[in-house]
């Protein structure tokens, strides 16, 4: 199917342009979200006759939401979540969790602005990307960890995972010294 842009569609094409689309992608997407119009020419002329209207709302929107990406873009955000030993969640961190996070911190982001090429499933700092707007995204850090002094450890760039291995590595090497020529052996001659 052929339509006439709105606005700026991610690796489709940007206001005004011509393109084709498969039949579901524009019924069930870019049309009941005012992103296209059907091509024909009685909405090509609707589209000239809107084009100016169309480009000042679209650069005022550009401009709101790169206002509020400079508050945002770079921003770290702690999220705490339940872990195995390994540094493995007992879940998965998905968009929903992420934007709710950033909601918490006084930011306005929805759930469909964070892209999450997949779920986040393991302790650590991850580089997140919301795009605000179709021109306009920014990156944000999630730290995940399993206690907030293990977020405040990760931000100093530790690996707490590494360095809890060293830990109990230590303590075995420390518990073993403890049996070697401890009590109740005898270190003499028998008889």
């Amino acid at each position: 199917m052929k339509v006439i842009l709105l606005e700026r569609v991610e690796r489709l094409g940007s206001l005004g342009d011509l393109v084709t689309v498969k039949d579901g992608f524009a019924r069930n997407f870019l049309l009941p979200r005012a992103k296209a119009l059907r091509a024909s020419s009685a909405n090509l002329k609707v589209f000239e006759s809107r084009r100016g209207e169309l480009e000042a709302s679209n650069a005022k929107a550009r401009d709101a939401a790169a206002k509020s990406g400079d508050k945002l873009d770079g921003s770290t955000y702690v999220m705490i979540r339940q872990a195995g030993e390994s540094g493995h969640l007992y879940g998965s961190v998905s968009g929903r969790d992420v934007a709710e996070a950033v909601n918490a911190e006084g930011g306005k982001v929805e759930r469909q602005m964070v892209v999450l090429d997949k779920p986040i499933k393991a302790l650590g700092i991850h580089p997140v990307r919301i795009r605000l707007h179709p021109e306009v995204a920014i990156t944000v850090n999630i730290n995940i960890a399993r206690s907030q002094d293990e977020a405040e450890r990760q931000a100093r760039g530790e690996n707490v995972i590494v360095s809890q291995f060293e830990e109990e590595r230590a303590q075995a090497a420390a518990d073993a010294s403890l049996f070697e020529g401890g009590a109740g052996q005898f270190g003499g001659e028998e008889d």
